[in-house]
C-alpha cells in the first residue's frame, strides 16, 4: 500500500515537475517528511533521486523536440555542480529547525516567483500552441546575454539543490528568462537538462551519507519517470496556468505546515 502510494505521489510530483521546470523535489521534499515521517536529512536525499529521475525522463523528450540549449546548460552547469557538492557536504552541521525553515523560506520564495513568471509570459505562449497541428515547436532567435549573472545564480541554484533536495529550477528559469534573454521554453527544457546533474552531484554525498533511503526512493522514481514523460509531451499542448496555480498552492500548503511545526517547537520528522 505504501509502495502505491508514493508511486502516485512521484507521479504527480513528476508531472508538475516536468511542466513548470522544477524537478518535482521542492514538492517531495516536505511531504515526505511532513506526512511520511521521514527525517528532514533523509527525506532531502530520497527527494534528490527524484529530481534525477526528473530530468532523465523529460530531457529526452525535449532533446527530441530541440527545445534544449545544450550549450548554456552545460555552461551554466559547472557553477551549479560546485555549489551542490560543497553545500552537500556542510548540510550535516545545518541544525534540523534551521533546515525546515529555510525550506519553508524557499517555498515561499519559488510560489512568488513562479506566480510572476506566469504573469509575464501569457501573450508568449500562443506561439507554440499555434503549431501544434504540424507538431513542430517553434523557437524564436535569441542569444543569451549576462553569463556573468547566469553563472552566479546557477551557483546559487546548485547551493540550495545540496542544502534542500531541490533541482534549482525555480532559480535558473526566471533568471534564464528574465536576464539571459532566453525563450520560456527554452529555460524550461535547459532547466529539466540540468537538475539532473546537478542533483546528481549532491545525491553522491548523501549516499554516501546513508541519507537516501531506498525504499523510498525505488516507487517514488517509477512514479516521477512515468510523470515526467507525460508531463514533457502535454507541456507544448495544454494552457500550463491552471496547474502552475495548483503547484503554488500545495507550495504555499507545505511552508505553512512547516513554520507552524516549527513555531510550535516541534520538527517535520
Amino acid at each position: 500500500m505504501l509502495s502505491a502510494l508514493l508511486v502516485l505521489l512521484g507521479f504527480f510530483a513528476g508531472v508538475l515537475g516536468a511542466l513548470t521546470g522544477i524537478g518535482g523535489g521542492i514538492l517531495l521534499s516536505p511531504i515526505l517528511a511532513l506526512h511520511f515521517a521521514i527525517p528532514i536529512r533523509q527525506a532531502i536525499g530520497t527527494s534528490l533521486v527524484a529530481v534525477i529521475t526528473t530530468s532523465a525522463a523529460s530531457s529526452s523528450v525535449h532533446l527530441q523536440r530541440h527545445t534544449t540549449d545544450i550549450r548554456l546548460g552545460m555552461t551554466l552547469e559547472l557553477a551549479t555542480s560546485l555549489g551542490a557538492a560543497v553545500t552537500a557536504y556542510l548540510v550535516g552541521y545545518f541544525n534540523r529547525n534551521v533546515l525546515e525553515g529555510v525550506f519553508a523560506g524557499f517555498l515561499l520564495y519559488s510560489s512568488v516567483i513562479i506566480l510572476v513568471r506566469r504573469g509575464k509570459v501569457k501573450d508568449e505562449e500562443a506561439l507554440p500552441e499555434q503549431n501544434q497541428k504540424n507538431r513542430e515547436t517553434i523557437i524564436p532567435p535569441y542569444e543569451p546575454r549576462r553569463y556573468p549573472l547566469g553563472m552566479a545564480a546557477s551557483l546559487l541554484a546548485g547551493g540550495l539543490s545540496g542544502l534542500l533536495g531541490i533541482g534549482g529550477g525555480p532559480i535558473k528559469v526566471p533568471v534564464m528568462f528574465i536576464f539571459m534573454n532566453v525563450p520560456l521554453m527554452v529555460a524550461t527544457a535547459t532547466s529539466n537538462f540540468m537538475i539532473g546533474v546537478t542533483a546528481a552531484a549532491s545525491a553522491i554525498v548523501y549516499y554516501r551519507r546513508g541519507d537516501i533511503l531506498v525504499e523510498i526512493a525505488a516507487p517514488l522514481a517509477v512514479g516521477v519517470f512515468l510523470g515526467s514523460l507525460l508531463g514533457a509531451r502535454l507541456a507544448p499542448r495544454i494552457q500550463t496556468k491552471y496547474v502552475v496555480y495548483l503547484l503554488v498552492a500545495i507550495m504555499l500548503y507545505l511552508a505553512g505546515h512547516l513554520f507552524v511545526h516549527l513555531f510550535a517547537g516541534g520538527s517535520a520528522a
